[in-house]
């Protein structure tokens, strides 16, 4: 008995086997991953418009936790350069859902942006917050959702403070900074930016004033409300003026 059922088990072996050896080849099959879709890269497209996101918090020199979304403006920058030396991009639109961070990373972005000679349109989606309001007005135009909210306060600074006069005066020179470009990308006036920023009462714990959608508008802070058709259809518009204006352009030229 024994021996038949050691044959039994010597005649099932090469039936399972082959099984095992199908199974095997099945999984060794390559499988394609799909390719991870790396933000803010300007790639060979047919589109004429980028898309450039800044979201969550402005990363400075200073490297945040690895659990916070950030924006680094270290890599924003080098795209910012790419995108003005690219012949098939002819406009930029720029998506903001931020609450702020570093101010001198942030005025950096806003002033880089700002300098394109290529037309450029904001929308700011959720919030626009802090150092992201200088972003937001630095674009020819530019738009907010309904529902999303800017946050304008003084400037805060962390970390070890030396209580002498010289401190506050760096952070009032800074202060005066943003102010400034501010006021000068948007059809806000300082004194309104300045009464926004220093009032009292509407933050629980802090100073400054929380507006939403209408209420930059109307401040003359962000140009419209509207959403990505709006900013689609006002790039288009824009686009549009330069090709004009380049034609005219070059009719007075070929004139003289």
């Amino acid at each position: 008995m024994r021996r038949a059922y050691q044959g039994l088990r010597a005649e099932e072996t090469p039936s399972v086997e082959p099984s095992k050896k199908r199974r095997s080849n099945q999984d060794e099959l390559p499988t394609e991953a799909p390719s991870p879709i790396e933000p803010n890269k300007v790639t060979n497209t047919k589109s004429a418009i980028h898309t450039l996101v800044i979201i969550g918090q402005i990363e400075g020199h200073m490297v945040l936790p690895a659990q916070n979304k950030t924006t680094k403006y270290e890599h924003v920058i080098p795209q910012l350069v790419a995108i003005e030396e690219n012949r098939d991009i002819k406009g930029l639109l720029l998506v903001l859902n931020t609450v702020g961070g570093d101010v001198e990373a942030g005025l950096a972005l806003a002033e880089m942006i700002a300098s394109l000679s290529k037309p450029t349109v904001s929308l700011v989606l959720g919030g626009g917050h802090s150092i992201g309001g200088p972003v937001a007005v630095a674009a020819d135009y530019s738009f907010i959702a309904p529902t999303a909210t800017m946050t304008v306060h003084p400037i805060r600074m962390n970390g070890l403070v030396i209580g002498v006069p010289q401190t506050y005066e760096y952070l009032d020179k800074m202060q005066d900074r943003v102010v400034k470009f501010v006021t000068g990308h948007s059809r806000i006036t300082t004194d309104k930016y300045r009464e926004l920023m220093f009032r009292t009462g509407e933050l629980a714990r802090d100073i400054g004033t929380v507006l939403v959608g209408h209420d930059a508008v109307d401040v003359g802070l962000i140009h419209a409300v509207g959403g990505i058709e709006d900013a689609l259809a006002k790039m288009q518009e824009l686009l549009h003026e330069k090709r004009k204006a380049r034609r005219a352009h070059s009719t007075k030229k070929a004139a003289n």
